[in-house]
């Protein structure tokens, strides 16, 4: 098992560690077998009753310790997995992500780590069912190699079905996994989609009855059926040991193989094999649910983990940043072939503030992301000063960015260079010209109150980009959500504050009545870039709609 091979490679003196212990635990439990047979069934001495609490203690302690030492080493594991899982998210490239999906990832994140914390918590219980078993087996086969074969026949039989049972327990679980998946998105729907579900009852209705409950029963069914086989493996083991103790006693005293004595140290030993047996076969569907997961995670393909976050950021001095013949073609569908972006070719000198106007799809945002360095160019170069910026130099050049997406996500904390606490100067002059200083509450760098209108939320995003002085503000659409005299300020205002502070500003725009502050103005249509200069400029600053539509 993968899973397994994986546990012993990172945690290898540990794990051998808990599997030393889980011999000792299986040898004292033997040897208590062996003590009730011989000290106390056959001789019966009260003397030797002190002697068998001691051991009965002893065997307490080291089986303790044996499940701590497995519980805990798998929690460690847990601990790293989920760990080295989030920081692969995060260092894996926004197209890999966005094909995902953020149901996928959740999935990912919630309920396969969570299986495999439960498989590993299941894990000892595997272990000393297996080890018991094999070091009882060797102490029966030393009192009776004859009845120890038939007695080894009856388990191998009992383990055999049990295992069948189990695999289909796997196959159920796999499908489980699976279903999980859809019912995520189901979730993420119903949240998301709550204000247009709750105005259109119809369109609740049909999400509900069409897919929520299709997918949901897709689940129940699956789980069922993994329940019942697990259910069926676990009371085909439990009946089977009765039974084999049946088998012992006709075999000693119907066949004579053996006498009273033996034949009772076989149905005791079979007694004390009978509750570890079926816990390894409850513990083996665990297990398993656990691989299923683990496989989950391994066909995400997600960036392989790194444990430094560290920038070797060569690039801060840079005056000029190029675009030269980039392209970028999203996936083919089943609907039709992917739509693509470019050729493009442009210049973004230092300190400029550069607009760009498109109508929608065509490729404003892929182009924002692609010279951000979010999108990696699927040909064509990038370059910095005239030199081609090459793979070790892609997170020095996405430091030279700070933007607000029009899908961005609300932090709530102020952080400058490197990760240190912002500039407290740079923060209260900004919350001055925002107009937010009366709106937010802080607790150090943090803010508490994040239940802003989406306009004021732009502005705290703002806010911390510029905090963070990267040299580049990418800015989709900041304006929109403005009012209009807010709109008014920044345009007339917060830029040349900008501008002054040495900013290039990358923004992409519909208002225009302001193109007049910028520097050049790009526009996109189809896929390709182009510059408006001179009378194409002051038309589309005249009316963008009707230049954009042209």
């Amino acid at each position: 098992m993968e899973l397994l091979r994986l546990v012993f490679h990172h945690y290898r003196w540990p794990f051998l560690g808990a599997i030393a212990l889980s011999l000792l635990s299986a040898g004292l439990g033997v040897g208590v077998i062996a003590f009730i047979n011989q000290r106390l069934i056959e001789v019966g001495s009260m003397a030797a009753l002190p002697q068998f609490l001691g051991l009965l203690a002893v065997l307490l302690v080291v089986t303790l310790s044996t499940q701590l030492a497995l519980t805990v080493l798998g929690h460690h594991f847990v601990f790293d997995l989920r760990s080295r899982l989030v920081k692969r998210i995060l260092d894996t490239d926004i197209e890999r992500l966005e094909q995902l999906g953020n149901a996928t990832l959740l999935a990912s994140l919630s309920s396969d780590v969570r299986n495999i914390t439960i498989g590993f918590v299941r894990l000892p219980e595997l272990i000393q069912g297996v080890v018991l078993t094999l070091a009882s087996v060797a102490y029966l086969a030393w009192l009776s190699p004859q009845m120890v074969v038939i007695t080894v026949l009856w388990i191998a039989f009992t383990m055999g079905v049990g295992w069948w049972l189990v695999s289909k327990v796997y196959r159920h679980f796999h499908l489980v996994r699976e279903s999980e998946d859809s019912l995520y998105k189901d979730f993420q729907s119903a949240i998301e989609g709550r204000k247009e579900l709750a105005l259109n009852r119809d369109r609740a209705r049909r999400f509900f009855d069409e897919r929520y409950t299709a997918n949901a029963r897709d689940y129940r069914y699956h789980i069922i059926r993994a329940d019942t086989y697990h259910l069926s493996a676990n009371n085909w083991s439990n009946i089977m040991m009765l039974g084999a103790i049946g088998v012992v006693f006709f075999l000693s005293n119907g066949l004579g193989w053996a006498n009273t004595t033996v034949a009772s140290t076989f149905a005791l030993t079979l007694l004390f094999l009978r509750t570890p047996l079926i816990q390894a076969v409850g513990a083996w569907p665990t297990l398993i649910s656990a691989q299923v997961a683990f496989d989950k995670l391994s066909s995400l393909e997600l960036a392989e983990y790194q444990p430094s976050f560290a920038v070797d950021d060569t690039l801060t001095d840079w005056q000029c940043l190029e675009l030269e013949e980039v392209t970028y073609h999203y996936p083919d569908t089943a609907q039709g072939e992917g739509f693509q972006v470019g050729p493009l070719s442009m210049t973004l000198e230092r300190g400029e503030q550069v607009f760009l106007i498109g109508g929608n799809g065509s490729g404003k945002s892929t182009l924002a992301r692609l010279l951000s360095g979010l999108y990696r160019p699927q040909s064509g170069l990038i370059k910095i000063d005239g030199q081609v910026i090459n793979a070790d130099q892609w997170e020095a050049f996405r430091a030279r960015f700070a933007s607000v997406f029009t899908d961005f996500h609300q932090f709530d904390q102020a952080m400058g260079p490197e990760g240190l606490p912002a500039d407290p100067q740079v923060v209260d002059t900004w919350l001055e010209r925002l107009q937010m200083q009366h709106k937010l509450q802080w607790e150090g760098d943090r803010v508490v109150n994040t239940q802003l209108s989406q306009g004021q939320r732009k502005r705290l995003a703002l806010l911390l980009a510029i905090a963070e002085k990267r040299d580049i503000l990418l800015l989709d659409e900041w304006a929109a959500d403005q009012d209009p005299q807010f709109r008014r300020l920044f345009y007339r205002e917060l830029l040349p504050h900008l501008k002054a502070m040495g900013k290039t500003v990358f923004a992409i725009s519909h208002d225009d009545s302001y193109f007049i502050h910028a520097d050049r103005l790009l526009e996109m249509s189809k896929g390709q870039l182009s510059e408006l200069k001179g009378e194409q400029r002051a038309r589309a600053s005249e009316d963008a709609v009707a230049q954009i539509n042209t």
